[in-house]
């Protein structure tokens, strides 16, 4: 049926076609977030199952040359992804946590990669080249999961302080060795590895940073005195840049765009670009993880005698599941030993550190495309169906762990704990403390959209009342 009504339009490649295509993306999106709202799941799950549901492999709603023409989707998305994790990488903030952040991350990063890397190669025998990428995918983690939980509660503290470049960092440290790997997987393919295969793609990596780096002077420079239209124009058009120049080099656009964002946020220390870029980004962001979902093979997971082995890939999903939850705990708990951090930190920051969606699937959908064949498809469908279950708990236990770790609610329970009333100044002071933060809640409950209304309004009053003036001006002479 949807091929005949596909045909009907002038063909499935037709520009009708792909117009009506990603309305429906669109549309099917945002409906499926309004059931998952309701059941308190991740936008990110939504999408990733809808993709599944309008995809050739369910409902068949979307026809394959459109979402093969979609591939640039994921650079896309990255580019903005990484852009926004930029806002983080302050260097006051790094000067205080820096060598510590360090430490931490390379700890809960590289040992989750080993452990991964173990189960594939030498446990489950899978191949050589498979588990490497494997292995530098279950580094990753989405920071927009952890990041959205802290708003929610207003968590602070050393916990949140340690969390926030963490979750940050450790996606620059699976971007080197996803680059790494990726080489040694298209090596391998030929037959021959070579150190120029594996160190090329690493100078590509290292010249992208240096894109990034000008192009954040460059940005700060066209940025000045510009209108809010202008501003969003020209950062999208450097963003498109980073991604085109990745793309020419085969290497993904991550490390540019953050780089790119750290030198503006440094320069300027302007968050209202990063406002802009969040309200422009959402669209493409569904289209990113819808279209993942398209190209999620259910029937796959069941398959045995793949190109990677004999063991059915639900098995691999499973124990990749579990094994990178215990890679990651093991690796922040060890990471923060080392560096003497609290027991508070110590003993939750694992928990925060679960969810993995946008960055890992961005990779392996360039993995997908780079390698290619059936390794690729499998790639894709034990990142995704992982990340899907990565997407349904890692928000509930980055909770908890903001929780355990006493980074909110702290202010209540010294309240309850007060043992006699305090004098009648100090009891005047803390009212008044507690009006304003009464008030600084009520303000940071409201919605990005809210507050947008809200200060346009205020503009539009300005400029309604120097209207008002004026004509009182005119009217006297």
């Amino acid at each position: 049926m949807p091929q005949e009504f596909y045909e009907r339009l002038g063909g499935p490649d037709s520009v009708p076609a792909i117009i009506i295509s990603v309305g429906i993306i669109l549309m099917a999106g945002f409906l499926a977030t309004r059931l998952t709202k309701l059941l308190k799941l991740p936008n990110v799950t939504a999408y990733i199952l809808t993709g599944v549901a309008i995809g050739p492999f369910c409902l068949g709603l979307i026809p394959t040359p459109v979402i093969s023409g979609m591939s640039f989707i994921p650079d896309v998305a990255l580019a903005f992804i990484a852009f926004s994790v930029g806002e983080f990488f302050r260097l006051d903030t790094l000067r205080e946590n820096g060598r510590r952040v360090v430490v931490i991350t390379l700890s809960e990063a590289l040992i989750a990669s080993l452990f991964i890397f173990i189960l594939a190669y030498f446990i489950l025998g899978l191949g050589l080249a498979f588990s490497a990428v494997l292995a530098a995918l279950a580094s990753a983690t989405a920071p927009a999961s952890t990041m959205m939980t802290i708003r929610q509660t207003h968590a602070h503290g050393d916990f949140v302080d340690t969390l926030l470049p963490t979750v940050s960092l450790d996606d620059v440290v699976s971007l080197v060795a996803f680059s790494v790997s990726i080489s040694l997987a298209t090596a391998s393919a030929g037959g021959t590895v070579a150190a120029g295969d594996i160190l090329l793609p690493i100078a590509f990596n290292l010249l992208l940073i240096a894109v990034g780096f000008v192009f954040g002077y460059l940005l700060r420079f066209l940025m000045q005195k510009r209108s809010d239209d202008n501003r969003l124009i020209i950062a999208v058009a450097l963003l498109f840049g980073i991604c085109g120049i990745g793309a020419a080099l085969d290497v993904s656009p991550l490390l540019g765009c953050m780089v790119m964002g750290t030198v503006y946020i440094n320069l300027t220390d302007d968050d209202k670009l990063f406002k802009q870029l969040n309200y422009f980004s959402p669209p493409i962001l569904l289209l990113f993880f819808v279209h993942s979902g398209m190209n999620f093979r259910i029937d796959a997971l069941f398959d045995i005698g793949s190109a990677v082995g004999e063991i059915p890939l639900i098995v691999i999903g499973v124990l990749y599941f579990f094994v990178r939850i215990l890679g990651k705990y093991a690796g922040a708990w060890l990471g923060c030993f080392a560096v003497g951090k609290d027991r508070s930190v110590r003993n939750y920051l694992g928990l925060a550190l679960i969810p993995q969606a946008g960055v890992a699937i961005g990779l392996v959908a360039m993995a997908a495309r780079i390698i290619g064949g059936e390794v690729g498809e499998v790639l894709q469908t034990v990142i995704l169906a992982s990340s899907i279950l990565y997407e349904l708990i890692g928000p509930g236990c980055a909770k908890l762990a903001l929780f355990l770790s006493h980074s909110y609610g702290e202010e209540e329970l010294a309240v309850a704990a007060s043992p006699s009333e305090p004098p009648r100044v100090e009891s005047l002071r803390d009212q008044l403390l507690q009006i304003e933060a009464a008030i600084a809640s009520e303000e940071s409950s409201r919605t990005e959209e809210e507050r947008a209304f809200n200060e346009a309004a205020g503009e539009q009053y300005s400029v309604s009342d120097y209207m008002r003036r004026y004509r009182k001006f005119i009217n006297r002479r």
